[in-house]
């Protein structure tokens, strides 16, 4: 166990320290050890506003950090942070990932090909088949689901993925000890056997309105894409969508009637830029993951090196030639090659013209919702 643990679950449970903020003061202070203990002057030269810095002080004097870790222990819990290498690393690329992510069950890499896949609650039986298709055929496919274990669609997206002997990944709007809505426990208990339940709130905390947004943006966060199955103008899943689209991440909505108020919101993202998904095969190609078998079997085979983790860092959706990254990197062209060939292979990366590369899990299509 990490010994510095304890204060990045301090930090995530202090009102008004959001990720950009702790951050901030980590910089400052040099570790989230030394930004706990600051005294209330350093705080303020670290840029700490008022209210958050006694919110700090409040709950820093109250909170016993060490009681905090062996709960989560005793809840079969596993604590992720940014310094993990467990930390999904979707996840890390998005503007505000949270700085602390609470887990029960198993994040794999092969998480990494993941889809959400999320609508409305009251779904209609239209909804609920093209769910349970899309869903099972994504998992089918070896592509890992999330969603939010909401009734209606998320929980058909679940069931559907866990039905077909795949993985689900389901992340909440409360803290890991307890489920919401109830009616789901048996679900979430078959999602920690296949997959894991996910959230960034501490243990103890209610699913109130004002955390599911927040919820959202790690559901888009950690899929390459997310796809909305049926959704009305003003469901929930189009939050997901609008943050999808602001990652940068590919997003999908199956076409429904158009006199049916449940699909005025995915009727209105196609207009507005979103991919039709009438089909698995309109997503797998969208997203490069065709051969996603091999992609992953390659995976396990070589695991990623220092050689591909710093390509990595030089490569975008902006296509890039191998002369550039080995003169960057500095190492032969040679080597530069035969690595980005087995990135390839992976899934990593795709070669776009000539000997230009590009990351393969970057979104093709820019869209905005208006």
């Amino acid at each position: 166990m990490r010994e510095d643990l304890k204060y990045w679950i301090g930090f995530n449970m202090v009102p008004g320290i959001g990720p950009k903020r702790f951050e901030a003061l980590n910089a400052h202070f040099g570790s989230v050890r030394e930004a706990w203990h600051a005294s209330s002057g350093d705080l303020e030269d670290a840029g700490l506003d008022r209210r958050s810095l006694k919110s700090l002080l409040s709950e820093r004097t109250e909170l016993d950090l060490d009681a905090q870790v062996e709960q989560n222990l005793e809840a079969g819990i596993t604590v992720l942070t940014w310094d993990d290498a467990a930390y999904p690393p979707l996840l890390k690329q998005i503007y505000d990932p949270p700085f602390v992510l609470y887990t029960r069950g198993e994040l794999l890499s092969s998480d990494e090909w993941a889809m959400a896949v999320v609508g409305t609650r009251r779904a209609s039986a239209y909804g609920r088949e093209a769910a349970r298709q899309l869903a099972g055929d994504l998992a089918t496919n070896g592509v890992t689901i999330v969603s939010g274990l909401a009734q209606g669609i998320d929980s058909h997206g679940h069931r559907a993925a866990l039905d077909a002997g795949g993985r689900t990944i389901a992340v909440l709007a409360h803290g890991l000890d307890s489920v919401y809505p109830p009616q789901n426990r048996s679900l979430a208990a078959e999602i920690v056997e296949q997959g894991a339940l996910v959230s960034d709130f501490a243990l103890g905390t209610r699913p109130e309105g004002k955390n599911f947004p927040a919820r959202n943006r790690i559901i888009s966060g950690l899929a390459l894409g997310t796809l909305v199955v049926e959704a009305g103008k003003r469901s929930g899943a189009l939050i997901t969508a609008e943050f999808a689209a602001e990652q940068g991440r590919d997003v999908f909505a199956v076409p429904g009637n158009i006199f049916a108020a449940g699909s005025k919101g995915t009727n209105r993202l196609i207009q507005t830029g979103a991919q039709a998904a009438v089909g698995v095969q309109d997503i797998l190609e969208a997203l490069n993951l065709t051969m996603i078998g091999a992609f992953q079997e390659a995976r396990e085979i070589v695991p990623e090196n220092e050689k591909e983790s710093r390509l990595l860092e030089h490569l975008s959706e902006n296509p890039v030639h191998v002369d550039e990254l080995g003169q960057v990197i500095g190492i032969p062209i040679s080597e530069v090659s035969s690595t980005l060939a087995m990135m390839e292979l992976k899934g990593m990366v795709r070669q776009t013209s000539g000997m230009n590369y590009v990351v393969a899990r970057e979104s093709k299509v820019e869209y905005r919702i208006e």
